[in-house]
């Protein structure tokens, strides 16, 4: 796709939506798959003033209406292959939150009209005029959390109040500290329903770089994409370096990725072995970055810092860090607590003022989460969600450790590890794993895998029990659903995860 026909193509869809009375600061809800129409709908909505909301492709329609209904969409536009669960959501939203009524447009991308209820997109916008220039405002994403430990929940950002066409903050971080530019081809491999791979490709938009969109991750096409579209720039999450890592160098050594000066992760921590494996193979080219939906912070590294700081994310570059005990109190490199970011940046949780509230420290700065340590240098380490601790005959463990060594492991391909139920501990140490072949699981790979285990971590870390699947439920972003397991082993029991 042109420049030139995303900027008519997106221009007619907000003209539209102008037309059909949807305001300013209304909510576009985008339940599509990866493709062109995807970005259309995101700038129709970026340049026109809304807010939008994309919704990932494996929700079911339960899921998918409280979203809807949550975020108040105005406007539902969906993919063809998705119309089916999208009607379904529709019945969930009139028989449980009386929403559709709130919803004015109802879009399918694509050339046919469906029971009625959704119009087509394609024929709509093929005689619709441009939005006018002095109609035109900057919008702004509302993304929702993976829902790894509860239900999701919306970050709002104020809409910006600059000009039209205002760099946004990441396209600030992007051009600035990742020297995207015109020239540049930026690679997304993931599903632009997730928070870095849309607002990246959004702001390698916005900055005139080419943009290549993958359906979905492969490490063969990875590797393939950008030997032929000669990749300058590409991001991804900490489970895709690992099935890179373990690609046998015969293969991996016939693509030229010799054009890829930036590969950035982040989402979550990567393990050490296999980012060491991945600077060898792709030069010192990799930068990770420690960020949230919510922008309250930023930290970055690049390679060589990295490499002098096995395992950090970096340091600060936008709000100062504190680690804090239970009590709020500040704690002393090398202690591990919870990560706060001293911040101006305001946010707030949509429709979950107690959430809000649990997200900010009594000076006023802000937490995603996550639990880590900072060492006298000021580098951030990652230990793992604060949701995730496992406390065990009082001993609080961080699972992270586990699951990063056994996904190291050969015989691996993915592993979650929480707590479980313990007359006597309270909680133990429970692993899940993916084989590489699910014809060696069994007590004898179980036993492999703890002995393993138990040459590298104390005992308490380790898992006293390991349970085979044939997959692991995870986001193509590499959030790892942790609780639909975890509820097997605690029905009927109080579990401290809500």
């Amino acid at each position: 796709m042109t420049y030139g026909k995303l900027d008519t193509r997106s221009s007619r869809l907000a003209n539209l939506m102008d037309r059909r009375g949807i305001e300013e600061g209304s909510n576009v809800a985008m339940w599509m798959k990866n493709g062109s129409q995807f970005l259309e709908v995101a700038w129709a909505a970026q340049r026109s003033g809304k807010y939008y909301t994309p919704l990932s492709t494996r929700l079911t329609p339960t899921e998918a209406a409280y979203i809807i209904s949550d975020c108040d969409a105005s406007v539902l536009v969906v993919s063809e292959e998705l119309v089916d669960n999208a009607m379904e959501a529709l019945k969930i939203l009139n028989r449980e939150y009386s929403g559709q009524k709130n919803i004015k447009v109802k879009l399918v991308a694509g050339t046919a009209d469906y029971y009625d209820v959704f119009e087509s997109y394609e024929k709509l916008i093929e005689g619709e005029e441009a939005l006018p220039a002095h109609k035109e405002k900057e919008g702004q994403d509302m993304l929702y959390s993976s829902g790894t430990t509860g239900k999701p929940k919306g970050v709002r950002l104020p809409l910006p109040q600059g000009p039209i066409g205002s760099p946004s903050p990441v396209e600030m971080v992007a051009q600035g500290l990742y020297g995207i530019n015109s020239s540049s081809i930026y690679l997304s491999p993931a599903p632009l329903y997730h928070a870095a791979p849309l607002q990246f490709t959004m702001a390698a938009l916005r900055i005139g770089a080419t943009a290549v969109i993958m359906d979905k991750f492969d490490p063969l096409d990875f590797l393939r994409a950008i030997e032929d579209h000669k990749v300058t720039h590409t991001q991804v999450v900490p489970t895709m370096m690992v099935r890179l890592a373990k690609m046998p160098v015969e293969i991996h050594s016939q693509f030229d990725t010799s054009t890829l000066q930036y590969m950035l992760h982040a989402a979550a921590p990567c393990p050490v072995d296999t980012k060491k494996q991945i600077i060898e193979w792709m030069g010192p080219i990799v930068y990770e970055y420690y960020a949230g939906t919510e922008r309250n912070g930023f930290c970055a590294i690049d390679s060589n810092e990295w490499l002098a700081h096995p395992g950090s994310v970096g340091r600060s570059l936008i709000g100062k860090v504190h680690i804090l005990d239970e009590d709020g109190n500040n704690l002393p490199p090398g202690k591990t607590g919870t990560i706060y970011f001293e911040s101006a940046m305001p946010f707030e949780y949509y429709k979950d003022p107690d959430k809000t509230a649990s997200s900010r420290s009594k000076e006023g700065w802000t937490t995603l989460g996550d639990i880590g340590h900072l060492d006298d240098e000021g580098y951030l380490y990652l230990t793992d969600r604060k949701a995730f601790m496992i406390v065990t005959g009082g001993v609080n463990v961080y699972p992270q450790e586990a699951e990063n060594l056994l996904i190291t492991h050969p015989a691996v391909v993915d592993a979650a590890v929480f707590g479980i139920p313990n007359d006597d501990f309270g909680e133990e140490v429970k692993a899940v794993v993916q084989p590489a072949n699910m014809d060696e699981a069994g007590p004898e790979l179980e036993a492999t895998l703890i002995a393993y285990l138990k040459t590298k971590l104390a005992d308490v870390k380790c898992p006293r029990s390991i349970d085979f699947e044939a997959e692991l439920p995870r986001a193509p972003n590499g959030k790892l659903y942790k609780q639909q397991l975890r509820d097997r082993y605690w029905e009927g029991k109080q579990s401290r995860i809500i």
